[in-house]
């Protein structure tokens, strides 16, 4: 029998956070979202992040750090007369958040315009999410990768898929209109299940051929229509690897950009110690095997990819530590730990 979902941990927001502040921000981020005005008001005292072709600008420090430089609106405006473009094109801005002082946050794509032009102007670089993700911080990394999964969904919903009518956004970007068949349309994402899967003793990681070499990461599949998240995680495991889940536990969740938008439930699995034995579909992973606590403590060590140089083995190294299955095997070395 599965054992029911819980909770594994609380989320210290919900213990530190002002009730009252969250309110009131909360509040305010949904009227700017659904006011044109509002938001018209907000875009010009608010924050832009910029984007190319949605890979985001990032601005190196004199430290080494690099980070995600908030650029004010009428900064951005500038940019754009120099380059000889249209001001105005600073409205397509996409409404992505707010920040505690209540400042709107805004992401911005200017793909249209000459890469090197713009970088010699914010004095800042574009570079592809998955590789930004290494080189962010603390909040910037889900920031960034909410602003970018907005742009691609506009970028990809210009029109209506019962009409063939072009779609028309409201001004904050939370949905499109189609004026024809009156049908909204609201960015959407992929349910996923992620999963770390355990005997006891060890836990179970697989790689696809796509991954970085030397990385593997806990399994992870999309819920077909009609599935719950359970039905979902056992199909998963039995077709990749083989294995019957003896029980569930829940971890907690995380968007996820890649490779549009999914929306990550993730969870830790226990099987039988004694029905181990792994059956790898060579369709959906290039491999998959158990890891032992050492081998997991030590590849949690490595923070960046690791250069193998020709002639020696690879090593092995999971997944960064903003992507939650980063956190689903440290939560398993540390309930390892504990048993210990």
């Amino acid at each position: 029998m599965l054992q029911p979902l819980r909770i594994l941990f609380r989320p210290k927001w919900m213990v530190s956070r002002s009730s009252a502040s969250y309110v009131s921000r909360m509040r305010h981020l949904n009227k700017i979202k659904e006011e044109d005005e509002a938001c018209r008001a907000a875009l010009q005292s608010g924050n832009i992040f910029l984007y190319h072709k949605l890979a985001p600008l990032l601005r190196r420090t004199d430290s080494g750090i690099y980070q995600l430089p908030a650029l004010q609106t009428k900064d951005v405006e500038e940019i754009l007369e120099k380059l000889g473009e249209d001001k105005e094109m600073v409205k397509e801005s996409i409404l992505i958040n707010c920040t505690e002082q209540n400042e709107a946050q805004f992401s911005f794509d200017v793909g249209a315009i000459e890469q090197a032009a713009v970088e010699e102007l914010c004095r800042g670089t574009f570079v592809d999410l998955r590789k930004a993700f290494f080189l962010l911080r603390g909040s910037e990394a889900p920031l960034v990768a909410r602003g970018q999964a907005l742009l691609r969904w506009h970028q990809t919903n210009g029109f209506c898929s019962s009409t063939g009518q072009p779609t028309q956004r409201n001004q904050s970007g939370s949905q499109r209109l189609c004026h024809s068949s009156g049908i909204t349309y609201y960015p959407k994402m992929s349910p996923v299940v992620i999963v770390l899967v355990s005997d006891g003793k060890r836990c179970l990681l697989g790689r696809q051929s796509t991954f970085p070499r030397g990385m593997y990461s806990a399994l992870a599949g999309f819920c077909d229509i009609g599935e719950t998240m359970e039905e979902a995680l056992c199909r998963e495991i039995a077709e990749e690897v083989g294995l019957e889940v003896e029980s569930i536990q829940y971890s907690g969740s995380q968007h996820w950009p890649f490779p549009q938008s999914s929306f990550m439930v993730a969870c830790h699995a226990t099987v039988n110690p004694d029905k181990t034995h792994v059956s790898v579909d060579k369709v959906e992973l290039e491999d998959a095997r158990w890891f032992s606590l050492e081998e997991v403590q030590e590849a949690l060590t490595i923070k960046a990819p690791p250069r193998n140089n020709k002639g020696e083995p690879t090593v092995f190294w999971v997944p960064p530590n903003y992507a939650i299955a980063n956190r689903l095997i440290q939560e398993w070395a540390n309930q390892q730990h504990l048993k210990s």
